[in-house]
């Protein structure tokens, strides 16, 4: 990188920041990596300008890298069933069960899940009420092998953790009776992922991510999805298309008897 010599912030210009943005790129940065240090430029700029009482900020001469999407985790309606037969009949495992059920039925966020009441959830109806991000509520709906799963857990599982001293109205307990930490549910889902030798990288998130994958596959309207998610903004939920588009790919050259 060639050495600039300023007297002041004011003999910066966008031919400047570009060669560090370059420099940057010859270190092997990421293009995420890169895009964050331009955002931080522009906002110095912006802040000095303001400050300074300058006209320009060559930050904004400069274009953002265009950074590659990295297409979501899913698993296999086969994985999706060796994860979800992997706990035990422990009250743990029942726990589990029930917890990854209800993930692969709704589609809900780990943060979504931690705070779920028994309250929460109308079993008449098989849908639950949902505090997402933004505190948007929305609901959600039971599938009937979650549905089994949660009422096994509440029958056989909740009551042996529940300790008289540490009454509580969440749904999912630790071994001392309180309220299961975020942090909990990703590493019991992380072991019965490994248990089920999935080597591949995945993560709870994944089972939002199949969630949403095997509902597109079946030929569910993206809109609906995106209600179910959560999603703000219809382009989050479209992520998923690019799965689903090879999985039609592979339909084709399976099936068309001239592909």
């Amino acid at each position: 990188m060639d050495n600039f010599k300023l007297e002041t912030w004011k003999d910066v210009d966008h031919k400047m920041i570009r060669s560090y943005l370059a420099h940057l790129k010859d270190k092997s940065y990421s293009k995420t990596t890169v895009s964050r240090k331009l955002s931080s430029i522009r906002s110095f700029f912006k802040f000095y300008s303001r400050e300074k009482n300058i006209e320009n900020n060559p930050g904004r001469l400069v274009s953002t890298p265009k950074v590659n999407k990295k297409l979501p985790s899913f698993f296999t309606v086969k994985e999706i069933k060796w994860i979800l037969d992997a706990p035990d009949n422990s009250p743990l495992g029942v726990r589990d069960r029930a917890m990854m059920e209800l993930f692969y039925s709704t589609g809900l966020r780990i943060s979504e899940l931690w705070q779920l009441n028994i309250d929460s959830i109308n079993f008449d109806e098989k849908s639950i009420k949902v505090m997402g991000k933004g505190n948007m509520e929305r609901e959600v709906f039971l599938g009937s092998y979650a549905k089994k799963a949660i009422v096994r857990y509440l029958e056989e599982g909740r009551g042996q953790l529940l300790k008289r001293e540490n009454e509580t109205k969440a749904l999912f307990l630790n071994k001392n009776g309180s309220r299961l930490s975020v942090r909990s549910i990703r590493r019991r889902v992380n072991k019965y992922i490994k248990k089920a030798a999935l080597d591949n990288e995945v993560s709870p998130h994944s089972l939002r991510h199949t969630f949403a994958t095997h509902l597109l596959n079946g030929g569910a309207d993206i809109r609906a999805v995106q209600e179910l998610l959560g999603h703000v903004n219809i382009s989050t939920t479209q992520t998923y298309t690019h799965v689903t588009k090879d999985h039609l790919r592979e339909v084709y050259k399976d099936f068309h008897p001239r592909a």
